[in-house]
């Protein structure tokens, strides 16, 4: 069996917005478990928990389930990487020590089963607001992250939910793609592509909850934005020759391959 490299993003797991949260981790850990016998590599690209917070010697309470998922992967030797959002800021050490997961804060740039990638949740790349900026920079101050620790979770997590809930209202509204024109990550793409002798054959972002499989013509690759979990249940898999966008159905037997496969014209629609 050929092996495949498999991305998600934006699972946002533990959001109290989500009608039930148990059934949404257990859909998640049955795609985990569904893609068990092919994948070589996982890349989970930020987003994947709604809230996260690790402390020295504890860490929160939940996503048993799902970590044990992502163990099961990788003590089978599946290579797991796990990308920080604006969500799951504050990872640390706690999963890469006990799972092997390897954490990244920013983007990387590697080959996969022989073509080049160029990973990243999204949330850092191209023109920012001035803002959010502001914002994801002090979230990411160690000084601050230091002062934040300081503060009960008692405070802390209800605190964070609910910036949660007010800042996104996930469950009733549905991102769109309205066109390049308006959408920052195919620009910081084709700037990327012009100012790089040697070209990225695919752009892999999460962030926008938006399913676009966009070709930047010319042979300047291609745009990845996988969806979410709240939405479409999505993902993508690259199986070293073509980069296929899916819904998974936890009711259908079978892999997710079978699944619900994405044409060009779909997706960009």
């Amino acid at each position: 069996m050929n092996k495949k490299a498999y991305f998600i993003s934006d699972l946002h797991l533990g959001a109290s917005y989500m009608p039930d949260p148990r059934a949404h981790e257990q859909r998640v850990v049955k795609f985990l478990d569904s893609i068990a016998d092919d994948a070589a590599e996982l890349y989970l690209l930020g987003d994947i928990l709604d809230y996260w917070y690790e402390y020295r010697t504890v860490v929160p309470r939940g996503y048993i389930r799902f970590f044990g998922a992502l163990a099961r992967l990788a003590d089978a030797g599946v290579k797991i990487t796990w990308f920080i959002g604006n969500h799951d800021i504050w990872l640390f050490d706690y999963l890469r020590d006990e799972i092997g997961i390897e954490i990244v804060d920013g983007y990387i740039i590697k080959d996969i089963l022989g073509k080049r990638f160029f990973l990243s949740h999204g949330d850092g790349v191209g023109k920012l607001p001035p803002t959010f900026r502001f914002l994801r920079a002090t979230f990411r101050n160690r000084v601050c992250q230091k002062l934040y620790s300081a503060i009960h979770p008692r405070w802390t997590i209800p605190f964070a939910h609910r910036w949660s809930n007010h800042s996104r209202d996930y469950a009733n509204s549905k991102p769109v793609f309205e066109g390049e024109q308006n959408e920052p990550l195919i620009a910081f793409c084709r700037d990327y592509q012009a100012n790089h002798a040697i070209k990225v054959s695919y752009f892999v972002f999460g962030h926008r909850h938006i399913l676009l499989d966009y070709p930047l013509g010319n042979g300047d690759g291609t745009v990845i934005i996988l969806g979410d979990w709240i939405h479409h249940n999505s993902f993508g898999v690259f199986d070293g020759e073509n980069f296929t966008l899916h819904l998974f159905d936890s009711t259908t037997p079978g892999t997710p391959n079978s699944q619900h496969f994405l044409a060009k014209s779909q997706s960009n629609a």
